[in-house]
This record gives structure tokens, C-alpha cells and sequence, in this order.
């Protein structure tokens, strides 16, 4: 397998096409939303693919935005709903419109470049204790959400595995949507580019500081991970 530096499934593809490597077992869609807004999706299909990418098997989709400088507040707005949708997409594929659902945030909240999961988990609109204690006030067909932004290794001396396997075990999720920030190979990605995947995360593994996975082989439920880039 190649030596990458890089979280983005889409990266290592490309480093793989340009050393003129056909894999079997990777499979590469893409879609133009508009001129500055695209859609890739690489699916890993079997166990020669995850050797080549060095990434389980599974489906990552990254979203593109282009001139994030120059874009206008109905670009933005684009993007986000197709994050949305993309995301939905996923999550109805592993659980139902009702299942319980933990948003982890990872990530260091006083280091700028590894606080993205802390700062979104602050904006998240947490809805289980409502259904829980005040069903009356929460909206039919309202999902339970919970959300936990565990911190790192070097401030709790806990891994954050350690951590969520206790969550897990006593609030009973069915699904785990962990936020991170992403490593990119291109300065021209920061913050611009998105990647969602159903295959959990190794936390750090981009930048040579593997944590232990987070995924459903230890945590029993499916692990979706969403990530937006900075560099490495």
C-alpha cells in the first residue's frame, strides 16, 4: 500500500491514478451540482481496494465547494443542504427515521485547526432529554439526538474510545455521527471540502497520530463520519 498523508478517500485515488494504478474493488462517481459546487463519491467494494486506498470497505462521498472566498450566501446555503441530503442518505441506510442518534464532536476546542467537532456539537439541537421528560414539547417525528464533544488524549488522559463505549453502553444509541476535521493533501481544500463516510474513523491516522478506531466493530453501532478539511 502506498505511504499516504491524507484522510480524503478521493486523494488517495487520485495519488493511485496518477502512479497509473487500476484497482479492482474502487469505484469513482462524480457529479457537478454547479459551476462551483461537485460531488465525488468513491466506493470500496472489497479487500483489494481497502489494501490499495488503505481504507475500509464502505462509501466516501466529498463535496466540493469552489472559490469558498468569492461564494455567495445562496452557494453556501446549496452546500448545506447538500450536505444534507447526502448525509440523510447514509444514515437511512444503516437506521430508521426514529432511531436514536449520538453526535460526537472530536477534536481539541483551543486549537483552531482541531476544533471543528467541539464548536458544531455547541450548535447542535439536542432533542432526546425533551422527548424523553417532555414528550408534549417535542414536534412529532422528532428524532432523539444526543451530542458529546469528549475532548483528546492529552487533556483527559482517557481515549476517546474508552470514553464513547461508556456512552454507548448506557444511553443505547443506534447510530454515532462523529464530526472531525480531515487531513488534506492541497492547501486549496481548507475548509472547502467536506467527505462523509459509513466507515468510522481512526482519529488522527491522516497526520501520523493514530487514536484507536471508532467504528462498529468496537462500538457495536455503525459510526458515520463526517469531516471538513484543513492541511497537513
Amino acid at each position: 500500500m502506498y505511504n499516504f498523508r491524507t484522510d480524503l478517500a478521493l486523494e488517495r485515488r487520485e495519488v493511485l491514478k496518477k502512479l497509473g494504478e487500476t484497482v479492482d474493488g474502487i469505484e469513482v462517481e462524480e457529479k457537478d451540482i454547479s459551476e462551483k459546487l461537485k460531488i465525488s463519491k468513491v466506493k470500496v467494494t472489497n479487500e483489494n481496494g481497502e489494501k490499495a486506498i488503505g481504507k475500509p470497505k464502505g462509501t466516501y462521498v466529498t463535496i466540493d465547494i469552489k472559490k469558498l472566498k468569492l461564494a455567495t450566501e445562496e452557494d453556501i446555503e446549496e452546500a448545506g443542504n447538500t450536505l444534507s441530503e447526502e448525509l440523510k442518505e447514509l444514515v437511512n441506510i444503516h437506521v430508521d427515521s426514529m432511531a436514536d442518534v449520538l453526535v460526537v464532536g472530536l477534536g481539541n476546542e483551543y486549537i483552531t485547526p482541531d476544533s471543528l467537532g467541539p464548536k458544531v456539537i455547541a450548535n447542535i439541537e439536542i432533542t432526546r432529554h425533551i422527548i424523553k421528560y417532555l414528550p408534549e414539547y417535542a414536534p412529532e417525528g422528532t428524532r432523539p439526538i444526543s451530542a458529546i464533544s469528549p475532548g483528546v488524549l492529552g487533556t483527559t488522559g482517557i481515549e476517546t474510545l474508552e470514553i464513547l463505549e461508556g456512552i454507548v453502553n448506557n444511553v443505547k444509541p443506534k447510530l454515532l455521527i462523529v464530526i472531525d476535521a480531515l487531513a488534506s493533501r492541497s492547501i486549496e481544500r481548507i475548509s472547502s471540502t467536506i467527505q462523509i463516510s459509513d466507515t468510522g474513523i481512526v482519529p488522527g491516522a491522516g497526520v501520523g497520530n493514530t487514536r484507536k478506531e471508532l467504528s462498529i466493530d468496537t462500538l457495536g453501532v455503525p459510526v458515520i463520519a463526517l469531516r471538513n478539511t484543513n492541511s497537513c
